[in-house]
């Protein structure tokens, strides 16, 4: 729990908020006091993805699952609304430290309290599929151990079982390490798939470890789907009741009722000392702060009249402009790593691959931006008609390492002599090996057969790390890997055939000259150091800033 920042609303309908409790990948979670003083928790969808249809259709299905799902297991719906921004949900407040944080801060549980957490967790998962509704997402960070018992929380991909899914080719819902291999491989999703998923979990509170290992995405989901799950000196009846849970073939895991009759528990959760003794880790209740009186001597100032305190450091919503180095200037000493990153350059859907640089180095680079942020009404529209910037958009193409291919085709031919290069500014490898960073990738492009007339092809990079990031801290939400599902931060448009010689090279610089930019508005790129995993590299042709497709695909990963 975190205190409001001057950016945070004070109120959300009727609702007066006392602090943050924490945010995901739909949205802030704030904790709040209605009208007649009950306490609630109040989500609010991010703005930036309130014009997006996919995520608002998640939202509204959060909102029916909360009214639908009434259960000692689950905190009740309290109020909602949905017409207009902001989008938002209230529930019941439910005290107390989540299963993730009470494990990080207490180390793995006893089999006895495991026991009797599997089968509280089953009993709310059973009362939850007797209303039709899968969770789809269970998992440590959504387990909340109240001193009444444990609650389920967080049900913004859970669905109907005839319902279909909210997901697009090549991703599957749930978080990886806790989403069972059917969902993975078919996107088939039911009962089943929870039972895993509850198995998983347990697996965490037993042993105090990611169940199937901690790393890449992809890795961990790989391991989930054919490997053993990790359950290093977990006692063997408990042991047994997890591996039934986390079987690969979902006909051969057990039901809710066998999992409650397995665990066979004599006495109440919540007469467990070692229980009661995490749900004694939730933090106390702030209150609202007492507004000062003033003398009116002047009208009250209006909430888009005051001045933002205090730089949110990477995104939206809300960030504070701070200034900006200019393109070739290094980033400030205030976020450089001390240790170097490992860099691995693979290109996919490519028609030609360049690993070193070509000509004289002397192509035309993208111009940054003075400050973080800059309103559209000054941005929008570039020299001679060119886009000024790209806003940011649902982009599910993703980079593996692995294969080094991008996973969707790119929406548009790129010319037959379209050929790009990714790599260390500072010490350019010109083998294709692994690259050493200390901060920054270079990535270029150029037309190497440019037509003879000069029309404007106007070319954005688009680069994104491998995980939904919190605007906050510049880092993955919730310290969970929720994979990326937007365009991330992308360069300022520059002519394909612009300059002396139409085939010169045109080069960007990462952190330095991408933005995210949100209705206008633009946030600094996140450090490549703050996300290790698999990054993903765009060149998008943009017509307009909200109008651009995406013309090759490629990537590196980030050790």
């Amino acid at each position: 729990m975190d205190a409001l920042r001057p950016r945070d609303p004070s109120h959300i309908g009727t609702h007066t908020l006392l602090a943050r409790l924490g945010a995901g990948g739909m949205g802030q979670v704030y904790l709040g006091r209605s009208p007649g003083g009950r306490l609630v928790a109040v989500k609010v969808i991010r703005d930036e993805i309130t014009e997006h249809p996919e995520a608002l259709a998640r939202f509204r299905r959060e909102v029916e699952t909360a009214r639908a799902v009434r259960s000692a297991y689950t905190a009740n719906l309290i109020d909602a609304s949905l017409q207009s921004a902001p989008y938002w949900l209230a529930t019941e407040y439910v005290a107390g430290p989540t299963l993730a944080k009470a494990v990080a801060e207490r180390g793995r549980l006893p089999a006895e309290t495991c026991r009797g957490l599997f089968a509280a967790l089953a009993e709310g998962l059973a009362a939850v599929h007797a209303h039709g509704v899968t969770h789809r997402d269970l998992k440590p960070q959504n387990v909340i151990l109240a001193a009444q018992g444990p609650q389920l929380i967080d049900f913004g991909i859970a669905r109907g079982v005839d319902q279909t899914a909210l997901t697009d080719a090549g991703f599957a819902p749930g978080t990886p390490g806790f989403t069972a291999p059917e969902v993975l491989l078919r996107n088939e999703v039911g009962p089943p798939a929870d039972v895993f998923a509850l198995g998983a979990t347990l697996a965490y509170a037993a042993t105090g470890r990611a169940p199937f290992g901690a790393g890449d995405p992809s890795g961990v989901s790989y391991r989930a789907v054919h490997e053993p799950i990790d359950l290093a000196g977990v006692t063997p009846e408990l042991s047994a009741l997890i591996e039934a849970c986390v079987a690969k073939d979902p006909a051969a895991r057990p039901g809710l009722t066998d999992v409650i009759a397995r665990c066979g528990v004599r006495t109440a959760l919540v007469e467990d000392t070692f229980y009661a003794g995490l749900a004694a880790l939730g933090e106390a209740v702030p209150q609202a702060p007492t507004p000062p009186v003033r003398p009116p001597t002047a009208p009250p100032v209006g909430p888009h009249d005051l001045p933002t305190v205090g730089p949110a450091p990477y995104g939206p919503p809300g960030y504070s402009p701070t200034r900006m180095s200019r393109l070739g200037r290094r980033p400030g000493k205030r976020w450089m790593a001390a240790v170097a990153v490992g860099l691995v350059v693979g290109v996919g859907t490519a028609t030609a691959v360049v690993l070193t640089q070509q000509g004289d180095g002397k192509g035309t680079r993208g111009r940054a931006l003075a400050s973080g942020q800059t309103t559209a009404s000054k941005a929008a529209g570039g020299k001679g008609g060119a886009p000024a910037y790209a806003e940011m958009k649902i982009d599910r193409t993703l980079f593996d390492s692995a294969t080094a291919q991008c996973q969707l085709p790119s929406e548009e031919r790129s010319s037959d002599g379209f050929m790009m290069v990714i790599e260390d500014p500072d010490n350019p490898d010109r083998n294709g090996r692994v690259l050493t960073l200390d901060h920054r990738v270079r990535i270029g492009f150029r037309d190497k057969y440019p037509p003879a007339t000069k029309t404007p092809y106007y070319v954005t990079v688009s680069v994104k790390p491998p995980d939904d990031i919190d605007s906050d801290t510049g880092k993955p939400v919730g310290g969970m890997r929720i994979t990326s599902a937007t365009s991330g931060y992308t360069s300022t448009p520059l002519d394909l055939y612009g300059g002396a010689d139409q085939g010169d090279w045109k080069y960007v610089t990462y952190p330095d000259d991408f933005r995210q930019w949100v209705r206008g508005k633009a946030y600094p790129a996140i450090p490549l150091t703050n996300d290790p995993g698999d990054w993903t590299v765009e060149w998008h042709h943009i017509r307009t800033p909200t109008d651009y497709s995406s013309i090759m695909c490629a990537g590196f990963a980030v050790k």
